[in-house]
């Protein structure tokens, strides 16, 4: 189920995104963005072109926006070599978290170095595993959640909507915190269903559920970003303290995107200002900066 090869457009110039209508609280976190950068290894069969990305590129957009803290997700291109997150950590700074993909049988002394540099989930790519049957899917859950927890790391589900689907009743009761990226990635292309979605809400009242909101054009690839609405307003409306925004940046594969109108969606999504502070600064805190 992995995405088909993409070509990847060059980005917009900062500047010529959107200033978003609403106004962005103290210590705003955009919690999903990637950056590429020219001289380090890619897996050998990326899904996209190299993307023009470029760390620079990405903090001035950040700066345009009023973000000011952000959390870089190890994207598939780099697979489970770390080295660009970790180079780019130490270049921003203290106000930089990081989200790592790992092999299974990675040392403690590596999970530790990479807790030292800022990272603070490991992002499981569902996509990949897809073909997997539920009980080694879920068994692979549990021994990430092992890895995990001493170090208050969380985990980061990147999956398709159908897989998360098949997950509920085990995640309904998983005992360890978990994000799940992009909305829930529940595409009605996929043949997910309403049903599919109000089960997706109960699993984010209750347990230790949480949900990215972003990626709004890979749940409706091929409609206005307006659809979306009401999966965003329905998921403030359950637990506004426990999703995240993401902008995605670079929007893969179409870095035309612009992330000021991404981010101005908030504005539609969650009018209640502590809704967006919840969501922007509040549950960030909690989940990338309470250590």
């Amino acid at each position: 189920m992995a995405p088909e090869f993409a070509h990847t457009t060059p980005m917009r110039p900062a500047e010529t995104n959107t200033r978003p209508r609403h106004t962005m609280p103290p210590r705003a976190c955009d919690t999903h963005f990637h950056v590429f950068e020219a001289g380090y290894p890619c897996v050998p069969k990326p899904l996209y072109t190299f993307p023009e990305a470029t760390v620079d590129q990405y903090l001035a957009v950040t700066e345009w926006l009023g973000i000011e803290r952000m959390v870089l997700v190890q994207p598939t291109y780099y697979g489970t070599d770390n080295t660009l997150l970790l180079d780019t950590l130490k270049r921003i700074g203290p106000r930089a978290r990081g989200v790592a993909r790992i092999e299974d049988d990675a040392s403690d002394a590596e999970l530790d170095r990479l807790d030292a540099a800022g990272v603070r989930a490991i992002r499981l790519d569902l996509f990949a595993r897809a073909a997997w049957p539920l009980e080694q899917i879920t068994a692979y859950i549990e021994a990430m959640a092992v890895r995990a927890g001493p170090r208050g790391w969380h985990l980061q589900f990147y999956a398709p909507g159908t897989v998360v689907r098949d997950l509920l009743p085990f995640l309904a009761g998983f005992e360890h915190p978990f994000v799940i990226d992009h909305m829930g990635y529940m595409k009605a292309a996929d043949g997910l269903t309403a049903e599919d979605f109000a089960r997706l809400l109960d699993v984010l009242r209750g347990g230790y559920a949480h949900i990215k909101l972003s990626g709004p054009y890979r749940v409706a690839p091929d409609a206005p970003l307006s659809d979306v609405a009401p999966i965003g307003k329905a998921l403030v409306a359950a637990r506004p303290d426990r999703l995240i925004w993401g902008s995605d940046w670079p929007h893969l594969p179409n870095g035309q995107r612009d992330t000021g109108e991404l981010l101005d969606l908030l504005a539609d999504w969650a009018p209640d200002e502590a809704d967006r502070r919840r969501i922007l600064t509040g549950t960030p805190t909690r989940l990338f900066y309470a250590h």
